[in-house]
């Protein structure tokens, strides 16, 4: 197994094509691994070496996908969200302790100004006209001349910090996950080996590249193959059939909400769906409703496989296996990588049927969260990862998640903290008291909601609020229902419980 991307970016045939994008020429494997190797020196060469923090502010794209496996190749990338606003970019510029920001050259983000208020370095990412998919070329914005060279550059070693990404938490502050370059490889090599890719094999990449889903088995997994990716500019539904036309993938990786969308368009597009018959689909993030299983199966004709994945686990853990092994809808597949069991809360490994914890342990794991002690002490146990996720495994180790420990609200995939949202709304003047929780929502899973006790004598409406949070945040955690109530519904011992909250308030 490759414990470097270095390795793991070896496959492929110098002239195969790797990364495509629409209208625009593939960049070939040798050409990948030349870029790969032309921005690292010019990173070492601006004094930024292995482990440094690199925070990339990209649109969705293959000049995403090529510079986010460049760094990562040799610093510590940190893909951020580009729908971010000026606080959450501070807040995430200053917690990375970035060396550098790398936007692309015509970027107006938010991103700029915090970084120059923060001292960190901004380099611009700059494409030629007809270069093909995924080539560029980085450039200092202060326009000084390379300084003294990294002492620590060149290519990652296995335990080198490659990614850093936030989870988040349900307290306020998100936690930092490093992932190594061994937990890249890892990954890429258990996605790879679980879809059995090879190089005739083309993915059609609609996943957002700031998250693990997409950046680990949308883009790292097919390359450790030697297949082709087609990057696109970011999920659209009304483009998915022209970009399948364009691309004639194999294989395409989505979250439910994608995939349902999808599915709406699909039967004005029948004629491209034959032209192009895919190996299977894949389906990760959140958990995807079996009658849309079926829809999705009956109509490309083609298995969907549905995963288990988080960020701490560089991805997968689990995964319904291809044909003609056999995949159980509902469940969350087999272990896939790493090795997975079912914790009590006293700590014992329960047998097939019994419902507890699941933990995980293997070489895709985080060795931990960064400068978070009292984190890792409740998130690791007996050398075992706790996921914070309730679930079964039946006789044939099949999982199924039961129910959610945690807090966070899963929007589609997107993953919201209710504590930020709290912390946000608590600054509105007329706010005195807050909770924010997750609703059920039919095509999204969860939707954020909050209930909201206003300061006597103000006054604010459901709209107001909403404008306030979405000034502060990204549009996925503006909550889309604020009830405004006398006092906040509390649990028989007087603590919030965010947790049942929606059932008790007759929501969703």
């Amino acid at each position: 197994m490759s414990d470097t991307l270095k390795s793991l970016l070896a496959a492929g045939a110098d002239g195969a094509p790797a990364i495509s994008a629409p209208a625009r020429a593939a960049l070939s494997f040798g050409a990948l691994r030349r870029l790969i190797g032309d921005t690292l020196a010019t990173l070492n060469g601006l004094g930024i070496g292995r482990n440094d923090r690199v925070a990339i502010v990209l649109a969705n794209g293959p000049e995403m996908a090529t510079c986010y496996m460049a760094c990562a190749s040799g610093v510590a990338s940190a893909p951020l969200n580009p729908a971010y606003r000026a606080d959450e970019f501070e807040f995430y510029l200053a917690d990375l302790n970035a060396k550098a920001l790398i936007v692309e050259r015509d970027s107006t983000s938010p991103a700029i100004a915090v970084a120059q208020k923060l001292g960190v370095r901004i380099v611009d990412l700059v494409v030629a006209d007809g270069a093909p998919a995924g080539q560029f070329t980085l450039q200092p914005r202060d326009g000084a001349a390379p300084g003294a060279p990294a002492a620590n550059g060149g290519y990652a070693q296995p335990g080198d910090v490659s990614m850093v990404l936030h989870t988040s938490g349900t307290t306020s502050r998100p936690k930092i996950v490093p992932l190594s370059q061994g937990n890249l490889a890892a990954s890429a090599t258990n996605i790879r080996n679980t879809l059995q890719f090879s190089a005739t094999d083309c993915g059609l990449n609609i996943m957002p590249l700031f998250h693990i889903h997409g950046l680990i088995a949308g883009v790292l997994a097919p390359l450790a193959a030697g297949s082709q990716v087609f990057c696109t500019p970011g999920f659209n539904a009304l483009k998915f059939f022209a970009w399948m036309d364009e691309a004639q993938p194999t294989w395409y990786t989505a979250v439910p909400t994608m995939h349902q969308a999808i599915i709406s368009r699909a039967s004005k597009n029948g004629d491209v769906i034959a032209r192009h018959p895919l190996r299977f689909m894949r389906s990760s993030s959140s958990s995807m409703p079996p009658q849309v299983i079926s829809e999705l199966e009956a109509t490309f004709k083609a298995p969907l496989i549905e995963a288990y994945g988080m960020t701490e686990a560089t991805h997968q853990m689990a995964s319904n296996p291809l044909p003609p092994a056999q995949r159980k809808p509902g469940t969350v597949g087999r272990a896939a990588g790493p090795d997975i069991a079912i914790r009590a809360e006293d700590g014992r490994l329960l047998a097939a049927g019994e419902v507890g914890e699941i933990v995980i342990r293997g070489p895709n794991v985080t060795a931990g969260y960064e400068n978070n002690p009292k984190a890792n002490a409740e998130g690791f146990a007996d050398g075992w990862f706790r996921t914070g996720d309730q679930g079964v495994m039946d006789a044939e180790g099949y999982i199924s998640i039961t129910g959610r420990l945690k807090e966070i609200i899963n929007r589609g995939g997107e993953k919201v903290s209710p504590r930020e949202v709290d912390e946000i709304l608590m600054d509105h003047p007329a706010v005195a008291q807050v909770v924010c929780f997750g609703m059920p929502h039919p095509k999204l899973g969860e939707e954020v909601a909050a209930v909201v006790v206003l300061r006597e004598g103000q006054q604010a409406d459901e709209r107001t609020l909403q404008q306030f949070v979405a000034g502060r945040a990204a549009d996925f955690k503006v909550p889309k229902k604020i009830l405004f109530m006398d006092e906040i519904p509390k649990g028989a011992t007087g603590k919030l419980q965010r947790i049942g909250l929606a059932q008790k308030l007759g929501l969703g």
